[in-house]
C-alpha cells in the first residue's frame, strides 16, 4: 500500500492530463453508442490496455449544481445506481479528498462489485468547472470486493453560452476493472453505464 502522494502536484497534473484529453480531435474518436441523453465514443487508451471513453450530452441545469451531483458528495449515492457505497477518507481542502467507493455487479454478475479508491479534485475550467479522479493504491481492500483502478478520468461541465440554464457535460473514463474478465464484456458495460449515467443525472437534477 503506497502512502498518500502529495495533493498539489497530482491535482496539477491531472488536471493538464485531463485538459489534453479534451484537446483530442473528433477524428481520433469512434462512436460507441448512442442515446437520446448522451453520445459515447472510444479510442484506445495511452494508459492501459483498454479504452478512453469520451461521453458528452446537454444537461438542464446551471454548472454547479451538476458537479456538486457528480464530485465526492451527499448526492452522488441518491441518484448514481452503480454506485453502492462511499466513503471519504482523507480531505485535503475543500475541493480536493480521496473517497473509498463500492459498485454493484454488471450484466448479470458477470462483472462482480468492485472497489475503488480514488484522489478527487475540482476546479475551475473556462467558464465552468472540471472535477476529475484518479486511483491511488491505498487502503486494505474489503472482502467480497475485486479492487478496480481509475486511470485519469474527469468531467468538464460547462454553461452553454445562449442558454445559461444548460450545460454541456462532457466525460472522459478509463477504468481498469481487473479480474478475469472478457473485454467485451467490459466493453459492453462501460458504453451503457456511461450513457445511463446521464439519464440517472438527468432525473436526479429535476427533484
Amino acid at each position: 500500500m503506497d502512502p498518500l502522494p502529495n495533493p498539489a502536484p497530482l491535482a496539477s497534473k491531472l488536471r493538464n492530463t485531463l485538459v489534453r484529453y479534451h484537446s483530442i480531435g473528433d477524428g481520433e474518436w469512434r462512436v460507441a453508442k448512442k442515446t437520446k441523453d448522451a453520445t459515447v465514443w472510444r479510442k484506445p487508451s495511452e494508459e492501459f490496455n483498454g479504452y478512453l471513453y469520451k461521453a458528452q450530452g446537454v444537461v438542464e441545469d446551471v454548472t454547479n449544481r451538476i458537479v456538486d451531483h457528480i464530485r465526492p458528495g451527499p448526492y452522488r449515492l441518491d441518484w448514481d445506481t452503480l454506485m453502492t457505497s462511499m466513503d471519504i477518507m482523507e480531505t485535503f481542502e475543500e475541493n480536493c479528498c480521496v473517497m473509498r467507493y463500492t459498485t454493484a455487479g454488471q450484466l448479470w454478475n458477470i462483472i462482480a462489485p468492485r472497489e475503488f479508491v480514488d484522489f478527487s479534485y475540482t476546479t475551475s475550467y473556462e467558464d465552468g468547472l472540471l472535477t476529475c479522479g484518479i486511483s491511488l493504491d491505498y487502503g486494505e481492500v474489503r472482502p467480497n470486493f475485486v479492487r478496480g483502478f481509475n486511470h485519469p478520468c474527469g468531467w468538464f461541465c460547462i454553461p452553454l453560452k445562449d442558454s445559461p440554464g444548460h450545460s454541456l457535460l462532457t466525460g472522459y473514463v478509463q477504468t481498469e476493472l481487473q479480474g478475469m474478465l472478457p473485454q467485451s464484456a467490459v466493453d459492453t458495460a462501460m458504453s451503457s453505464t456511461l450513457a445511463n449515467f446521464y439519464s440517472d443525472l438527468k432525473k436526479a437534477l429535476k427533484m
